[in-house]
């Protein structure tokens, strides 16, 4: 177990370590000048080359690469040109919306995905199973932008039992935060959820396909205490995965839907960084988000061992 987490950590330094460069390299190649974009195009010479010398653009690129790295790893975090705000307040103040939002719409993808997916699996090829699967491929159809506006339009404007956008805050209550959360993590989740709940059905299938099932059912075990008992255990394993990589994707993914309900969540940060061509912010956060999802496929990993008890030996 020990060899199996060692492996994983050093694979999850690596790859953290190859998002750094991506991200650096990604904003250097941009075409452009970002002191001049910043600042537009009728600000003087004088003001420009000034804000290229604040933000080390003058230096060479290796030198500003291995800056901004020590930087990172002793977790001093650059200030926003645009805010005069240093990144992490920015990102702090985002996070409280945007991460209660991924963790809602995630509770309910999973859910409805387990109980859809099972039912379905339970079902295979009959009336119960064909109509979750309709329902799951409508889910996928659906664009989340296009779901959330008629989700304003039923429950914003036709029932008034929603506000159509914005967030109080969570000063102001739980409760209002939650309602005005609540309809973006249904626009979310739709789309997560149908891919899961098929994804569930077709590895609780072909777990159900095993010898050990069959030997199961042999003994006299009812399809439901195998389904329970053996089969589910078995057929989480790569259905964590795919949680893991959704969670992932909702945190990093929020932006258009923040847009639609006006939220002033991390993904409405990345899009207005992007257009006010704020490096600094662009590249601190594209970072936290990739290790983010680097992290979240360590944890996975993790979990396979805990889960699947075939892996313990093998990697002691």
């Amino acid at each position: 177990m020990s060899v199996f987490l060692a492996k994983r950590f050093l694979t999850f330094i690596a790859t953290l370590m190859g998002a750094t460069v991506l991200t650096f390299m990604a904003l250097e190649i941009l075409p452009g000048d970002p002191a001049a974009v910043i600042l537009g195009i009728d600000a003087p010479e004088s003001a420009v080359q000034a804000l290229r010398d604040k933000l080390g653009l003058d230096r060479p690129i290796l030198e500003r690469y291995f800056a901004w790295l020590g930087d990172i790893v002793s977790l001093r975090f650059g200030v926003s040109f645009t805010y005069s705000t240093p990144v992490i307040e920015l990102v702090q103040a985002r996070l409280a919306i945007t991460i209660p939002l991924a963790i809602m719409a995630m509770l309910l993808s999973a859910v409805v995905a387990f109980v859809l997916g099972v039912y379905a699996a339970s079902r295979h090829n009959k009336a119960g199973d064909v109509t979750v699967m309709g329902i799951s491929q409508l889910g996928i159809s659906v664009p989340n932008f296009w779901l959330a506006l008629l989700l304003i339009l039923l429950f914003a404007v036709n029932l008034r039992w929603f506000s159509a956008g914005g967030f109080p805050g969570w000063d102001n209550g739980v409760w209002p935060a939650f309602k005005a959360l609540l309809l973006p993590a249904v626009a979310l989740a739709t789309v997560q959820g149908a891919i899961l709940a098929r994804f569930t059905r077709s590895a609780v299938l072909e777990t159900m396909r095993e010898d050990y099932v069959r030997t199961a059912r042999a003994k006299g075990l009812t399809r439901r205490a195998t389904l329970w008992r053996h089969v589910l255990r078995n057929a989480m394993i790569p259905v964590i995965t795919i949680m893991g990589l959704q969670f992932a994707n909702l945190l990093a993914g929020t932006i258009i839907v923040e847009e639609v309900f006006a939220l002033p969540g991390l993904g409405r940060l990345i899009l207005q960084a992007i257009s006010n061509r704020d490096v600094v912010v662009v590249r601190d956060v594209v970072l936290m988000l990739a290790a983010f999802v680097v992290f979240i496929n360590f944890v996975v990993d993790i979990l396979y061992a805990v889960i699947d008890p075939r892996l313990k030996p093998h990697d002691v």
